[in-house]
């Protein structure tokens, strides 16, 4: 299909204040998005996620509200993570939403929507004229940024990343990102990993293994993915008694890397090592120095390591991540 030329008025997603920082544009060719639309979009989603989902645009000639995305897991019936998704309410006035998701269990997800669809009247198709971005400000401090406004259109849609505001916004659209935000600049990939990653945010598939992952271990509530009140979900037991008992003994934290690094970096799934020789846990995955790994909270403020596979030993640091909530520092 021919790309269309986005117009959003003045044509971008914001006002530009001479004094504002400017906006690092991510393209995320990692990401992709579903579409889920029809009468039976909303309970079809809501027995499979683990959140409430964001608000659709109401009908034609009402006052559009501001764009929500909600993020979410899909859990096995084991309780165990399958695939991680950012939702976002539909701008065309049939009820249904955009689902991102990695890029690589694309197909995947469709079979598991397809499993479970029956005879609801929900429609599920890929979304490829659409680009998802991550909009990230360039100065440390967000309110020097120059300011967005959430948006849906037929075209683009705008949100704040709902996990943290550490994340800044999410951008979907069929145009070029960097267009469309006000001193909008395109920013390195690698950026975006290492930032993510020193925030402790986990994003697809290598990140969150399928079926290996838990919820709460990799964060899910401090994350705003998951309600306790909503009605059931496939995988909802493990993940509300886990939440009702309050003991997560091990978590995903950031961790900083010291050491002769693998020229590939550290395989998924090596032991973190204590002080003495015992287990912490383990490596999940990284960019460069910096990375997540999943491991006992009790032994995070000790000296930890890692060997390599050439037997190197590389020094762990982890970290509690500023936003996280109080209890947990």
């Amino acid at each position: 299909a021919p790309r269309r030329r986005l117009t959003l008025g003045s044509g971008s997603l914001g006002s530009d204040p001479v004094d504002g920082a400017s906006w690092n544009c991510f393209l995320l060719d990692e990401r992709a998005l579903l579409r889920v639309r029809g009468p039976d979009a909303a309970p079809f989603l809501l027995g499979l996620v683990t959140n409430d989902l964001p608000l659709s645009s109401p009908d034609a000639g009402a006052a559009p509200p501001p764009a929500r995305a909600a993020y979410a897991h899909f859990l096995n019936v084991q309780g165990r993570t399958l695939y991680d998704v950012i939702l976002y309410g539909l701008p065309e006035g049939a009820p249904g939403f955009f689902l991102e998701c990695d890029s690589s269990v694309l197909g995947a997800l469709q079979k598991h929507l397809a499993l479970y669809k029956i005879r609801r009247k929900v429609t599920v198709e890929l979304s490829p004229e659409l680009h998802v971005w991550a909009v990230l400000p360039s100065a440390p401090d967000l309110s020097r940024a120059v300011p967005l406004q959430e948006r849906v259109e037929a075209t683009a849609i705008l949100a704040r990343d709902p996990r943290t505001a550490r994340m800044g916004w999410r951008l979907l659209t069929q145009d070029h990102g960097v267009t469309l935000v006000p001193r909008g600049r395109l920013g390195d990939l690698r950026d975006y990993h290492i930032h993510r990653y020193q925030q402790g945010i986990p994003e697809g598939v290598r990140d969150l293994p399928p079926g290996v992952a838990l919820p709460l271990e990799s964060n899910l509530a401090f994350m705003n993915g998951v309600s306790f009140t909503k009605g059931c979900y496939i995988g909802q037991e493990l993940t509300a008694r886990t939440h009702h008992m309050g003991v997560i003994r091990k978590r995903l934290f950031p961790v900083h890397l010291e050491g002769p690094l693998p020229e590939r970096g550290i395989g998924l799934g090596t032991v973190v090592l204590t002080e003495t020789g015992q287990t912490a846990g383990k490596f999940r995955a990284g960019q460069g120095s910096v990375g997540l790994a999943l491991l006992r909270s009790d032994t995070i403020k000790g000296p930890l390591h890692m060997k390599t596979s050439e037997n190197r030993q590389v020094a762990v640091t982890a970290s509690v991540p500023d936003w996280w909530p109080p209890a947990t520092k």
